[in-house]
């Protein structure tokens, strides 16, 4: 627990100014730097065709949204079949199958980075260079831009669009510009942060070469082979930014949990740090941007009480629980960091959406597993980079709206009304996660030949589970085992990718802009009083019952039973 309190601790020490930082960048107002950012990106807005003062609606902003993604999808999926041909290949890695790269890039499209392949023996330096660590610097803004826009419309945007001189009830409200709200924090956050996070890991071991891996002799003479060939590569780049934009996926299959990615104790608290540096940062940008303190705390208060309880629980089940000393769950553990900063690590990473891994979930405590899955499902527990955030808004306004209706007072989230069409569109998100993840779930576990796991009975619910849970989150992290890389596998898992994503960062943005439509109400004794510890406790427990209870049998089914099994033998 004690490295637990120092990463939470750090994380909100440096996260205080790194947040106030990234309001003012969001904002537009003058920052440290501004001579050298707006030099470089000057010229990157004409080549977009774009101002940084103009502005957009809502649709305008949602619809630039896509078409970025768009692009960017031919784009990576090019490059992903025809690697083999491209330049920086030392290693003559082949090109992608078909379904393979489907998955891969739409995984990385999405902030996921979710891996059916081994990065060292399927990637080449090219494709890691130009389609997945360029999806890595982007993705995160991206869900921090939707984000952005939704604040920004709650609390009335950056005023009517210039095409309407004032603003009046049923205007559209400009919601930002989105090539900006992208382009701004990756020049002025992501990229220099990842920089410091890259020639930090450097320092500790983590490879950063374009040279091919050296050849050696195997240690242990006995083995078959007289050779190996270690892959090598820019790591330390990838690494920081796997870690910092809570991506999550690793140079290496294995991921952190290789000493060529986490070679250190010091090594491991910066990637398990830079885990949750960015998410906290942004919490605490709400108070800038939008003006509101107290909103912000009772945001950072609920998130910081689920992310201990789900913390430490996970580490008394590694730790404490009746099978944490089972010899069958020491395979794939790495015994340099121990049972505790495992257990965080996993903690951490299902908290934030990052999914990598410094020990394989597969070999787990089940109740460790069973923290993971209930993080994912909540998935706004810090969350992904903006991502998280905008998923907090949607319990967010369905807790405002329950919690009205249960005292007789007006549910209004800052003086406007949440009525019937916006509880539609909430609870169209809500539902949309059980169908698509029990779905698939169901149908792969009804056909074995699909689904490829490698444990039988409780064991294997769990791993077909987590894995379209995963995908569902965001998250990107799975239960090793699983013969994931089938056509099956690649496909459903990029329809539960997209799913998880794309309505998630849209639908809440529309919502917004249905309020913003609305004529503010002054509040008074009869509104609904949000800012409070009271309506935090009753925003957890919305959380809770929304989520976990309504997946409680296939919890039951997987870990818990896993878990009394193990008790039993």
């Amino acid at each position: 627990m004690t490295e637990f309190f120092l990463v939470l601790a750090l994380a909100i020490l440096l996260g205080w100014p790194l947040g106030r930082y990234l309001s003012a960048v969001m904002r537009g107002t003058p920052t440290p730097g501004d001579r050298l950012f707006n030099r470089i990106e000057r010229p990157l807005y004409r080549l977009m065709g774009t101002h940084p003062r103009a502005g957009m609606s809502w649709r305008g902003y949602a619809g630039a949204f896509l078409l970025s993604n768009l692009v960017l999808a031919a784009f990576v999926w090019l490059v992903l079949v025809t690697q083999a041909w491209l330049p920086f290949n030392p290693d003559a890695v082949p090109n992608m199958r078909w379904d393979l790269a489907l998955h891969t890039m739409v995984s990385f499209l999405t902030n996921t980075n979710q891996q059916h392949y081994a990065g060292q023996a399927q990637l080449s330096y090219f494709a890691h260079m130009t389609a997945i660590v360029a999806l890595q610097v982007i993705t995160p803004m991206m869900g921090l831009a939707l984000v952005v826009a939704t604040l920004r419309t709650l609390c009335d945007g950056r005023g009517p669009l210039p095409a309407q001189e004032e603003k009046a009830p049923g205007t559209a409200v400009d919601v930002g510009n989105y090539w900006v709200d992208v382009l701004r924090p990756t020049l002025r956050v992501m990229l220099p942060l990842c920089l410091l996070w890259s020639v930090l890991l450097t320092s500790q071991g983590v490879p950063a070469t374009l040279a091919g891996g050296p050849v050696v002799a195997p240690v242990d003479v006995s083995v078959a082979m007289t050779e190996q060939k270690i892959p090598l590569g820019p790591v330390a780049p990838m690494v920081a930014l796997k870690q910092l934009g809570t991506n999550g996926g690793g140079w290496y299959g294995p991921n952190s949990a290789t000493p060529l990615e986490n070679p250190t104790p010091l090594s491991n608290l910066l990637e398990t740090l830079g885990l949750i540096l960015l998410p906290v940062s942004v919490i605490f940008m709400i108070a800038g941007l939008t003006g509101r303190r107290r909103f912000a705390a009772l945001v950072f208060g609920t998130m910081l009480t689920m992310s201990v309880a789900s913390g430490a629980f996970a580490i008394w089940s590694e730790g404490s629980s009746s099978t944490a000393q089972d010899i069958a769950l020491m395979e794939g553990k790495e015994v340099r960091f121990g049972a505790a900063a495992s257990a965080l690590w996993s903690a951490l990473t299902t908290q934030t959406s990052n999914g990598s891994v410094n020990a394989m979930l597969d070999s787990a405590a089940p109740l460790t597993g069973l923290a993971a899955m209930a993080n994912m499902l909540i998935n706004a527990i810090w969350g992904g980079i903006g991502s998280g955030l905008q998923q907090f808004l949607v319990y967010l306004m369905l807790a405002v709206f329950l919690a009205g209706l249960m005292t007789g007072r007006t549910p209004e989230l800052f003086g406007r009304k949440i009525e019937a069409p916006e509880v539609k569109l909430l609870a169209l998100l809500v539902l949309l996660q059980p169908l698509v993840v029990l779905g698939f779930t169901a149908i792969t576990l009804g056909l074995p030949s699909l689904a490829g796991t490698s444990n039988p009975g409780f064991h294997a619910i769990s791993q077909v589970f987590y894995e379209y849970a995963s995908a569902f989150a965001n998250n990107g992290s799975g239960l090793e085992g699983l013969g994931d890389n089938s056509v099956w596998w690649n496909t459903t898992g990029s329809i539960a990718l997209v799913a998880g994503r794309y309505p998630a960062l849209i639908v809440p943005l529309l919502i917004a802009a249905m309020l913003a439509r609305k004529r503010p109400a002054p509040e008074d004794s009869g509104s609904l009083q949000i800012e409070t510890p009271t309506f935090a406790c009753v925003l957890i427990a919305v959380i809770l019952i929304l989520t976990l209870l309504q997946f409680l049998p296939v919890l039951v089914l997987g870990p818990v039973a896993d878990h009394l099994t193990l008790i039993a033998h």
